[in-house]
């Protein structure tokens, strides 16, 4: 680093000095860094905030002060001579899971944000960076850490396994918890967030997860649908107006970056954008200020912007229809949805959650969904993903007039389905009557009978093991339960 980089570091960090919130015990810091000068400039500051420092001059230094010392946070440069910080990383990590580790480095580079993220470091600073931000930085780490609260709320269902909630989202897929991983070292950063994935994935869930496991949870998260808002009204509805800035513009309007300061803004549908908006939306991300439509006064704001979109806009921006400076500010990290055929384990699952909701909202009192109904939605491509499935449920909740969702009630799926070519999944029993008799029938005894067989069947099928019948007949063991208790089995 040069020294003149120092030199601008120390003029920007003032010459009072600052103790860490709520804390009788100093906290040890680990610096790593194998420049001399920046090193003892980190460590004069950071004892001025009252902190505890040790340094070290390259990686394998810096796991040595590890075993010795009890650290509370590790900052660390990424290219040192033998190991570098991303291995570091790796290794406290391995040992130390909890640890949080600010990486910084003078060859900022979008591959090193994304993959230091991934890694699990708590934030990424380039040099030179202002005092005020490492300040910060430091501060919520050391906070997060001693907090010790967990991001997520793990349960454990009995027949298929672990089951993840983050947030307002829940999974038991690989491809799904592997995202409930990441996403919090993701939120406890600064960084702008680029959602990716294909319509329904889920992408504003991802985003409010993100608002509300960060720093500013307790901040606006203001929603915008870049492609659902007229072009001549989006500048205004983004920015403002000042009053008289056009015809019918009668008194002055706050924008909606104005109304998420200090929070979030979620920009859905970013690539729909128009081009003269993304302009001024660089110069948001660039220097945190925006001008009003019709005025000629900057309005300063503090957002942390997570945008999302279902095209690619790498594709977009080799087109020309996509600016690239912008394209890179937006893709600092970035998150990519699964679509709900690439995680069919969560398809029973959401189903369940999706049975429960509308039931009640309905007023109906569902108590399942029958095996072959599952079968049908985990063999159906689901070209919509889980806002489809959602529709579907919700819809076949409406139509059945029993309390088990049967395949009947699934005919937009399997309708879907015929047009797209695929054979539709046939659950035709030759044992059961195809035609109703002349004295007529109780369609409730009926589908009874059926039940109390196949339950008979799981069982035996699985000598008595209630979960793994469950399993059999994709129902959850509360629901087993409650069948067999009703047929006194």
């Amino acid at each position: 680093m040069q020294h003149n980089s120092v030199e601008l570091l120390y003029s920007q960090s003032g010459t009072d000095s600052h103790t860490p919130d709520g804390s009788s015990d100093s906290k040890s810091i680990l610096v790593v860094d194998d420049d001399a000068s920046l090193r003892e400039f980190l460590e004069i500051l950071l004892v001025q905030e009252g902190y505890d420092v040790k340094t070290a001059d390259n990686g394998k230094s810096a796991l040595e002060v590890l075993e010795k010392e009890n650290i509370a946070l590790v900052i660390s440069d990424i290219r040192m001579p033998g190991m570098d910080g991303m291995s570091l990383l790796r290794t406290i990590k391995s040992k130390h899971p909890d640890m949080p580790v600010v990486l910084i480095t003078a060859f900022a580079s979008m591959d090193s944000a994304v993959t230091a993220m991934k890694e699990g470091a708590w934030d990424y600073l380039t040099k030179p960076f202002r005092i005020e931000e490492l300040r910060s930085i430091i501060e919520k780490a050391l906070a997060a850490a001693e907090a010790s609260v967990p991001a997520e709320e793990t349960v454990t269902d009995n027949q298929q396994g672990r089951i993840q909630k983050l947030d307002q989202m829940v999974a038991r897929s690989p491809a799904m918890l592997k995202l409930f991983q990441v996403i919090p070292r993701i939120a406890a950063a600064s960084s702008s967030v680029l959602i990716t994935g294909e319509t329904g994935t889920g992408k504003e869930l991802a985003a409010r997860a993100v608002h509300n496991l960060g720093p500013r949870r307790d901040k606006p998260f203001v929603v915008v649908n870049c492609g659902g808002i007229p072009e001549n009204l989006l500048e205004s509805e983004l920015f403002g107006h000042a009053k008289g800035a056009f015809t019918g513009a009668s008194q002055e309007k706050k924008g909606l970056f104005a109304m998420a300061h200090t929070g979030t803004i979620f920009l859905d549908e970013i690539g729909e954008l128009p081009m003269l908006l993304q302009v001024k939306l660089l110069r948001v991300a660039q220097q945190k200020a925006f001008t009003p439509v019709g005025s000629t006064k900057p309005v300063e704001v503090d957002v942390r912007i997570i945008s999302a979109t279902n095209r690619d806009l790498e594709q977009e921006v080799m087109n020309g229809n996509f600016r690239e400076d912008l394209f890179y500010r937006l893709n600092v990290i970035q998150i990519k949805m699964p679509a709900l055929r690439e995680r069919p384990e969560d398809i029973p699952l959401l189903v369940q959650y999706f049975l429960d909701k509308f039931s009640k909202e309905q007023g109906k009192e569902m108590q399942a969904i029958s095996s072959y109904a599952i079968e049908a939605l985990m063999n159906y491509h689901f070209p919509g993903n889980v806002r489809e499935l959602e529709n579907i449920i919700e819809r076949s909740v409406a139509l059945s007039t029993s309390n088990l969702l049967l395949p009947e009630s699934l005919s937009l799926a399997r309708f879907k389905e015929e047009k797209q070519g695929i054979a539709p999944t046939q659950h035709d029993d030759p044992t059961l009557p195809a035609t109703i008799p002349d004295e007529g029938m109780v369609l409730d005894d009926l589908l009874n009978s059926i039940e109390k067989r196949y339950l008979k069947a799981a069982l035996e099928k699985t000598g008595g093991n209630k979960t793994e019948a469950a399993a059999l007949l994709g129902m959850n063991f509360r629901s087993i339960r409650y069948r067999l208790s009703k047929y006194g089995l």
